[in-house]
């Protein structure tokens, strides 16, 4: 069964569109993670905050009014005409949508206890489903009008690519004809002093593989794609995913697991591990997951494949990551350029010769020719691993 990305709606904290988020990855522009202490008074820290004026929701859709739905909402405006394309085509309860997250609307619950905390009511609009994991899937469902099955996936920072596992699975149980399918992460209080308290926050910018990387950028993010039989620019080709439950927080360090997940995606593909061009590394500038990871790359691919991580750049959007990540892979694949355009492993660092002498993206670096094949990779607290390879058709 060949599925196709039909169509990509993004924005993170490097740009609030397609165009943008790619030429500030290429030029390896940091400028959207900055210092704030909004979620935590009086201890900065950089976070990948987006920018851009959102969309409001209406007040008759209040009830899932919250920042979570509003970057789904910004996403959504960008792949609407395809998707009401799909919606003639097929008929609303054909399509699916999958959704996964790990904040989803928490910030507005964070809000309204902060009132009652001080003995005053909650804020009029607050309302349980705006922090509903299922929420964003809800929110689209039903200002879409569609029937079709509508839920969300929440393993922490695999989220949404565990959302791409389960999107094709009802194209092949053929409950639905066409998913949207994607993430959005928010950030919020919880999230901060959560990672915090695993002193996992970076003291600076984070250094993605650098020698002295000390913890992540959290950040924020939507992306959300069209996934369907009809042909489109780029093709879903393989998913791998594994879970090895070494540790609540911290990777197994041998990677066996993550090797495993990455296999999984090359042979469900079809493909050998030459024949990929470029991975997106998960890539979270911690010092275990760092050091684990480019073992497993290393391990499966030798030090031959262009690899990077994004984060650097665009900070970690939890949840919302492997869509984002997926996304970023999907406009490399979407280029008419033959030079083969790459992302570049920014951290304003030295390399860290501890690790794995890989082959990581330079500032300026192509492949040489057109990109064909993208892995990217996430993994999640409780060794919970994706890998996603996409394909120009």
């Amino acid at each position: 069964m060949k599925l196709y990305l039909n169509d990509l709606g993004i924005l993170s904290a490097a740009g609030s569109n397609r165009h943008e988020i790619f030429h500030r990855l290429l030029a390896g522009d940091r400028s959207g993670l900055t210092r704030t202490d909004e979620f935590s008074p009086g201890q900065p820290f950089f976070a990948g905050a987006i920018q851009a004026d959102l969309p409001e929701i209406q007040k008759k859709q209040c009830v899932y009014d919250c920042r979570n739905n509003q970057l789904l909402l910004a996403a959504l405006d960008q792949i609407q005409p395809t998707i009401n394309c799909m919606i003639k085509k097929y008929g609303a309860d054909r399509i699916g949508v999958v959704i996964g997250t790990s904040t989803s609307g928490a910030r507005n619950t964070e809000l309204a206890l902060a009132e009652v905390a001080r003995g005053r009511p909650k804020p009029q609009n607050f309302h349980y489903k705006q922090q509903q994991l299922a929420g964003g899937a809800d929110f689209l469902a039903h200002i879409l009008g569609l029937k079709g099955p509508a839920y969300a996936i929440s393993t922490a920072c695999s989220s949404s690519g565990r959302a791409f596992a389960s999107a094709r699975r009802l194209i092949a149980l053929d409950l639905c004809d066409v998913v949207i399918v994607g993430g959005a992460d928010s950030l919020c209080r919880f999230t901060v002093t959560g990672f915090s308290a695993l002193e996992s926050l970076s003291a600076g910018l984070c250094k993605p593989f650098g020698q002295h990387r000390d913890g992540i950028n959290l950040a924020e993010a939507a992306s959300l794609f069209v996934l369907s039989r009809d042909e489109g620019p780029v093709q879903l080709q393989g998913i791998g995913a594994s879970s090895d439950a070494y540790h609540f927080s911290a990777p197994d360090p041998a990677g066996g697991a993550v090797i495993a997940a990455m296999g999984m995606a090359l042979a469900d593909a079809q493909m050998q591990p030459e024949e990929i061009d470029y991975v997106n590394l998960h890539g979270t500038a911690t010092p275990l997951n760092d050091a684990m990871e480019s073992k497993a790359v290393e391990t499966v691919f030798g030090d031959r494949v262009a690899v990077s991580s994004s984060k650097g750049m665009t900070g970690h959007a939890l949840g919302a990551a492997a869509a984002l990540e997926a996304g970023i892979c999907w406009l490399l694949l979407t280029q008419p350029d033959d030079h083969g355009l790459l992302i570049p492993n920014i951290n304003d660092d030295v390399p860290d010769t501890s690790l794995p002498a890989l082959n990581y993206v330079k500032p300026g670096q192509t492949l040489g020719r057109r990109i064909n094949h993208c892995q990217s990779n996430s993994f999640a607290f409780g060794g919970n691993n994706i890998s996603i390879i996409i394909s120009r058709p």
